[in-house]
């Protein structure tokens, strides 16, 4: 019998050190060792060597997924959620609490997210909890805590309509007395900030024209409630996350909030650095999302926040409904539901986009593993570094392929990335060190520990 269970070779291998050529040592599903060189000695039983066009990733982290199971399976569900993870690079995926029937707001929304996603799981899936106003008045002392305390990894709110009647909006009181309460056991806020009353004051969204979409949901919505969250949290000690942030005009609110200390931090998704608004086909309602996709030089500004390290990480937001709920047939964005289907595609199109801006591949690994990973609090991933889950990838940058909807894993075929030329495939995935089939279900419920 050999010393070790596995060793993965690979004269490309992005680790936190840089990207260099290692030997990475896989016992138990953990790295164990990280040795220079791709032919350093060691004595496994089974040994895989990349391509000589291959780079070894981390396994990517998206703390922003949607997986709407139990109660809207018809839209996702954790089997195909999770292998379209899987073929995207992504090891680790945090649920988010709504669109599920019930949601994620008590501890029995949470035993019946976990109940349904038993036996489903390619990957490893933890839970977001939410704050609701049921859950956030005087008379529900506990029930936030209760849930941290089964471990989720804290607690979306939306300050708008979420778009479903089982998750509610907080206005600024309750999301004052969410805050104070989260605060009290260290959890973590994180919220959908787009301000209703600007909303309600906005030209209303129909029909089929993208520019009308986007002036129902100006700038103004986004940076007035990101800074609503920016005073709760100075106010209360919270430490508060600002989910997929589209707006860069909030980016001059957020460099002060963090300059002054402020506990905050910041994502942004792959469509809004990826596409553009200008480019958006008159009835393509699968580009419909809430924030909304911005222009190209909104899209820049975000880039240089992303690399000048004041945006943190990049998730996808994966949020897919059925095509009869997009209005595919009227192409009337009003009407359509919200939300990108981009879990399985994301990484390879922040990387063309990246690759094009002469962004090193490191950089972009990180933003979508080390980086989420620290921002979700999701211990022992995102890196490749000893001690840590074997979650690995295998990924050819210079691969081209065009993506087709139909052909994608996730549960209905419909992507604003339909049609799209991308570069960089991902060939294997690995789970704890055991590549992922199409047929795996080893991947396992993770808690805040």
């Amino acid at each position: 019998m050999a010393e070790h269970e596995l060793v993965v070779r690979a004269a490309r291998a992005v680790t936190p050190e840089g990207e260099r050529p290692v030997s990475v040592v896989v016992d138990g599903g953990r790295i164990t060792d990280v040795l220079d060189g791709v032919d350093a000695t060691v004595d496994a039983d089974r040994e895989l060597r990349l391509a000589e066009d291959e780079v070894l990733l981390p396994g990517l982290v998206d703390s922003h997924v949607h997986v709407n199971e139990p109660g809207r399976t018809e839209w996702e569900g954790f089997a195909s959620a999770t292998r379209a993870a899987a073929l995207g690079g992504v090891t680790t995926i945090v649920d988010m609490p709504l669109n599920s029937v019930p949601p994620t707001t008590t501890v029995e929304g949470l035993k019946a997210k976990r109940a349904a996603a038993e036996g489903k799981l390619a990957v490893d899936v933890g839970f977001w909890g939410g704050a609701v106003p049921e859950n956030t008045g005087p008379d529900t002392t506990g029930v936030l805590s209760d849930l941290w305390s089964e471990g989720v990894y804290g607690f979306k709110a939306f300050l708008s309509p979420s778009g479903v009647d089982e998750f509610g909006h907080l206005t600024a009181e309750r999301l004052e007395a969410a805050a104070t309460a989260i605060q009290a056991f260290g959890g973590r806020l994180i919220v959908h900030a787009e301000d209703p009353k600007v909303l309600d004051s906005a030209p209303a969204a129909s029909g089929r024209e993208y520019a009308d979409f986007l002036a129902s949901r100006p700038d103004e919505a986004e940076n007035a409630a990101i800074s609503l969250v920016i005073e709760t949290a100075r106010r209360t000690g919270v430490r508060a996350h600002i989910l997929h942030l589209s707006s860069a005009s909030a980016l001059p609110l957020i460099a002060r909030a963090k300059e002054e200390g402020v506990a905050l931090t910041v994502e942004t998704c792959p469509h809004y650095l990826t596409l553009a608004a200008e480019e958006v086909p008159a009835g393509a309602t699968s580009y419909k999302c809430c924030p909304p996709i911005r222009d190209s030089a909104n899209r820049d500004l975000l880039w240089r926040a992303l690399r000048d390290g004041l945006i943190d990480c990049v998730v996808t937001d994966h949020s897919p409904s059925t095509p009869d709920l997009k209005h595919l047939d009227t192409g009337d964005f009003g009407t359509a539901w919200g939300g990108v289907a981009g879990l399985q595609v994301g990484f390879a199109a922040v990387w063309t986009e990246a690759s094009g801006r002469g962004v090193p591949l490191a950089e972009v690994v990180r933003w979508m593993s080390a980086s989420p990973a620290a921002v979700a609090g999701v211990e022992g991933k995102g890196s490749i570094a000893v001690g840590n889950d074997a979650d690995l990838a295998v990924f050819a940058p210079e691969e081209a392929f065009q993506v087709e909807a139909r052909s994608l894993a996730h549960r209905n075929p419909v992507s604003a990335y339909d049609g799209a030329d991308l570069k960089g495939r991902v060939r294997r995935t690995l789970l704890r060190g055991v590549e992922i089939t199409a047929d795996s279900v080893s991947g396992r419920m993770i808690a805040r520990s």
